[in-house]
């Protein structure tokens, strides 16, 4: 699943290619796709204009004139820049018709993405966002601190609950843990204060290393066919063997989700 840093490279790439222009038509293959009433949200955005793309997490806002739409990519889905004579592929599932004879089209093969309108000026206070905790750039160490401090999740679940604090999927939860020298297993109410601050510092360096790079590709993401490069620098995400101290990388599950860490580097103190 893309994470923040995969979804900011898709704002960054899609921005330089869609700002401005105008909407001429919108085809639905999928609606499921759209959350509500897919005439509705044809009508809405046929004839508005890209007027500028936010991203809250893993989620993207397009910002038209007049009306917004939420996107989440979820597993598999991505957005491609394409000729109007390109074939429709069984994977496209909603194609916005722009001028230059191009399209941007969303493409999905598993078809969890979805897209919802929202309103333009306050949709951080509407769903599906309003549910989201803050991102690691925002969150002040008290908030964090207490968010943890009353929660019961392993600190590797709780990294990835998007209410406590929001971007973090489970690629960057692993190597987070791993920079902490923290077993991903550790209960997130034990640390203490510092360890607190010193995580938040590791979120954000660790997310914006993934974002210079262009995000990390595994199995099929990409951004309008840029690929990230960051999954050279992954210390235990997939890796066999910890580039530390070269003893083997241990797999587990915790809360179904696969776990990667070191056992000698990062040890279970609390």
């Amino acid at each position: 699943m893309p994470e923040l840093p995969e979804v900011e490279t898709v704002r960054r790439t899609l921005k330089n290619f869609i700002i401005g222009r105008p909407i001429l038509g919108i085809d639905v293959y999928y609606s499921r796709i759209i959350v509500g009433d897919v005439k509705q949200f044809i009508e809405a955005f046929t004839g508005e204009v890209f007027c500028d793309i936010d991203r809250v997490g893993k989620y993207l806002i397009f910002q038209c004139q007049e009306h917004a739409f939420v996107s989440h990519l979820r597993m598999e889905g991505k957005f491609h820049i394409v000729d109007w004579d390109e074939p429709v592929n069984k994977h496209t599932h909603v194609v916005f018709h722009m001028d230059h004879h191009q399209d941007l089209r969303y493409i999905d093969t598993r078809k969890f993405g979805r897209m919802e309108c929202v309103d333009l000026h306050h949709y951080r206070e509407q769903m599906p966002l309003k549910k989201l905790g803050p991102e690691p750039f925002d969150i002040t160490v008290e908030d964090l601190y207490q968010r943890l401090h009353h929660c019961s999740l392993p600190i590797k679940s709780a990294l990835l609950d998007q209410s406590i604090m929001c971007g973090i999927g489970n690629i960057y939860a692993n190597e987070i843990c791993f920079y902490m020298h923290m077993d991903p297993r550790t209960r997130a109410s034990r640390l203490s204060k510092k360890r607190v601050a010193e995580l938040k510092e590791v979120a954000i360096h660790v997310l914006n290393d993934a974002i210079r790079q262009g995000g990390t590709t595994i199995h099929s993401f990409d951004a309008n066919g840029i690929h990230g490069l960051f999954q050279v620098q992954l210390k235990v995400h997939g890796q066999k063997e910890c580039s530390v101290c070269h003893h083997p990388i241990k797999k587990v599950m915790v809360h179904q989700r696969g776990t990667y860490f070191c056992p000698h580097c990062q040890k279970k103190r609390y």
